[in-house]
């Protein structure tokens, strides 16, 4: 006998559905700056829409480019990046390194964000940033109209400021954001933590 499930479904039943057209539809993803660093010239900034988890042992994800983007060249040469993870105070500078252009643009100087080293890649971090994740591509695929890079991840730095005194990551606190169907969202508030839907109630303190 299955266990119930319990839900808080709109009254009703299902939603209706109609038929939409295959696209990239898939949302809310994770918007991420992206900075590479080249054989020559600056480093730059691209903001990408299209990443996520691909493996957990090895740490390994997954970014998309287009080949026509700048960036597509410097990380081809390099075979390594950073996924800068911005906050809702970086939402601005987030949305005008995905709009302007690498080749004619100094995109750090422009948006006033901070090269700081990176540990483990030649590329930098944006310090401004809570969370870094510094990798090295183990693959490029040519998928279509974009390239799916597959990285290992290397090395990650994280803002103090997230790390309680139990050396525990406090993500919630971040201010994440995230992208769904042309617009930016700050991640909201929590609804449950993984595992949650089986979890045993705790029992009462008499």
């Amino acid at each position: 006998m299955t266990k119930s499930t319990k839900h808080s479904a709109p009254a009703g039943g299902p939603p209706e559905k109609l038929s939409w057209p295959a696209g990239t539809l898939l949302g809310p993803v994770p918007v991420v700056m992206i900075s590479c660093q080249g054989h020559e010239g600056p480093p730059n900034i691209i903001t990408v829409a299209w990443a996520g988890t691909l493996c957990s042992n090895p740490p390994m994800l997954g970014i998309s480019v287009t080949p026509a983007r700048h960036s597509h060249k410097l990380i081809s040469e390099t075979r390594e990046f950073v996924v800068n993870m911005p906050s809702r105070y970086e939402a601005f500078a987030t949305d005008l390194c995905g709009v302007i252009s690498g080749r004619d643009h100094d995109k750090f100087a422009r948006t006033g964000l901070t090269a700081a080293p990176a540990e483990h890649v030649r590329a930098p971090i944006i310090a401004e940033c809570p969370l870094n994740i510094e990798c090295r591509v183990s693959q490029a695929l040519p998928l279509g109209s974009h390239t799916l890079f597959i990285a290992e991840i290397v090395g990650i730095q994280v803002s103090k400021r997230l790390i309680s005194t139990e050396n525990h990551l406090s993500i919630e606190k971040a201010g994440l954001i995230a992208f769904a169907h042309g617009t930016y969202f700050e991640l909201g508030k929590a609804i449950g933590t993984f595992g949650f839907s089986v979890k045993k109630d705790e029992p009462r303190k008499r």
